[in-house]
């Protein structure tokens, strides 16, 4: 992913998280990531997928 993701100090609307153990997890399973990237391209099914956000806390 391209540059740091600024953590906002609100819910990025949309996104629901249930990552407890990333940076932009927020309690109520929300996400303060200003944007994610999901990756790779390709992908055919959910299980080829991956938040490439993720950061640990």
């Amino acid at each position: 992913m391209e540059g740091k993701v600024e953590k906002m100090n609100q819910p990025n609307p949309g996104i629901k998280c249930v990552v407890n153990t990333c940076h932009y997890y927020s309690s109520g399973d929300h996400c303060t990531a200003s944007k994610i990237e999901v990756q790779p391209r390709n992908a055919n099914s959910n299980d080829e997928t991956d938040c490439a956000t993720f950061t640990m806390k």
